[in-house]
């Protein structure tokens, strides 16, 4: 079990969350998020993470095993959340497509509005670059089982299969338009530090879009050969 640490001065608590398990267990979620984004894992004391979830240390290790446990457990849930919405964004966006320019500008303008229009995402980026050197779990671990740039993969295969866009690697294509696009702006942004406006989001994510149905549009290619 883990000792209890030092850290910031206790704050007091929102009130004892209403019972059950799950809603308990996404109070201490909650918490642990927002004092690890202010405070960073050493800092942060699972007595600080109980007080402002309203629960009992030992509820935390009735949930979690130790404070690294949780962790992780925070970065994984702030994660499955986002993707989880950037994927109702792929599916409205890369279904039955016909222009793919316009459908993958269409996904990489709402996602980036999304994604750069979140304080706590911006935030968990930031926490995890910190933190990667003590958590090699950050490293190899997926979120889940498949990724956005996955998931991309699977899209942009069917386009290729209907002749819309030459593609002989669609893994590697997904890489190409996430750094054509989310790429550009987490550089842009500091990966979030620096704020950008609705009007440089849009820009660089369908400036991105066009470089990439260039570099993959059918017969280019051959072109090169």
């Amino acid at each position: 079990m883990l000792a209890g640490q030092g850290g910031p001065a206790e704050r007091s608590g929102r009130g004892r969350p209403p019972g059950g398990s799950e809603l308990k267990e996404a109070a201490i979620v909650q918490a642990a998020r927002e004092l690890f984004v202010r405070d960073g894992f050493e800092r942060t004391s699972v007595d600080a993470i109980a007080d402002l979830a309203g629960v009992s240390k030992r509820t935390i290790y009735n949930h979690y095993e130790d404070k690294r446990t949780l962790f992780l457990a925070v970065i994984r849930e702030t994660y499955r959340s986002m993707i989880d919405a950037i994927d109702a964004i792929i599916d409205k966006h890369l279904t039955d497509v016909a222009d793919p320019e316009e459908s993958l500008a269409g996904f990489a303008v709402e996602a980036a509005m999304l994604a750069f229009r979140s304080p706590e995402r911006s935030a968990m980026i930031r926490l995890m670059m910190a933190e990667a050197s003590h958590f090699p779990e950050l490293q190899r671990e997926r979120m889940r089982p498949f990724s956005v740039t996955d998931r991309l993969a699977q899209r942009l295969a069917g386009i290729a299969q209907r002749g819309l866009l030459e593609i002989p690697d669609p893994d590697e294509a997904g890489d190409h338009l996430f750094a054509l696009t989310f790429g550009q702006l987490n550089n842009r942004s500091l990966f979030g530090t620096r704020p950008l406006r609705d009007d440089e989001i849009r820009r660089m994510a369908e400036g991105g879009v066009r470089a990439f149905a260039r570099a993959y549009r059918p017969g280019w290619s051959a072109g090169l050969s």
